[in-house]
């Protein structure tokens, strides 16, 4: 599974119709090209790349100001809600996927309604709980994973990493329990993408060739 994919169909989502510059501008608005592949290239190849498997439509408009060829728009057709809302719930879940793969999800949290994320979110701490109870039974040696010498501290690092994110888990379980944020169906939730024309403190001001297409 890769991040950028459900990055991009959420960020095109919330704008309704949006340019590559856009979504890469709302992208590093969130730090994504931080803790992610979300890099300018990856972004616009994305966005091609799920034209072509119909999950974007893309329009052309007013020719771009670099006075090359009119600048694309892209809006999310039905089958790419389909598939926004299947990678955000096997981001949830998903205990075996990289750390971009969560954030990714929990940046999208709140398009799910609040019953289905606390499930999703319920599901995700079996699952850990089940590969804990799987590795601990079969790989750490009775007197501790010390016994491996330093090797051991793999297993300390893995199972010390699950409970951690368990507990984070679980305090947002109890955070949403007790009414935390404003999910779908529920009113207007917080969408964190830049008003036009207000300008990305977060921006890398790297140019790309894609940045005017």
């Amino acid at each position: 599974m890769s991040a950028i994919r459900l990055l991009v169909l959420g960020a095109v989502r919330q704008h309704g119709r949006a340019h590559g510059y856009q979504v890469r501008n709302d992208l590093e608005y969130w730090g994504a090209h931080e803790w992610s592949n979300a890099k300018p290239g990856s972004i616009y190849h994305a966005l091609k790349q799920m034209e072509k498997q119909g999950l974007l439509h893309a329009h052309e408009i007013a020719p771009s100001t670099a006075g090359g060829p009119p600048r694309t728009e892209y809006e999310i057709t039905d089958r790419g809600v389909e598939e926004f809302f299947r990678l955000l719930r096997e981001s949830l879940v998903a205990y075996d996927q990289k750390m971009d793969i969560q954030s990714a999800a929990i940046g999208f949290l709140v398009e799910l309604e609040r019953a289905e994320a606390l499930d999703l979110l319920g599901e995700r701490i079996r699952r850990i709980e089940e590969w804990r109870a799987a590795v601990t039974e079969h790989y750490i040696p009775e007197d501790g994973p010390e016994q491996l010498g330093h090797i051991g501290e793999i297993m300390n690092l893995w199972v010390h990493t699950a409970d951690s994110d368990a507990a984070w888990t679980r305090g947002l379980i109890a955070r949403l329990e007790a009414g935390a944020y404003t999910f779908a169906g529920e009113g207007e939730p917080f969408v964190g993408v830049l008003p036009e024309g207000r300008e990305n403190p977060y921006a890398t001001g790297e140019r790309h060739p894609g940045d005017d297409r």
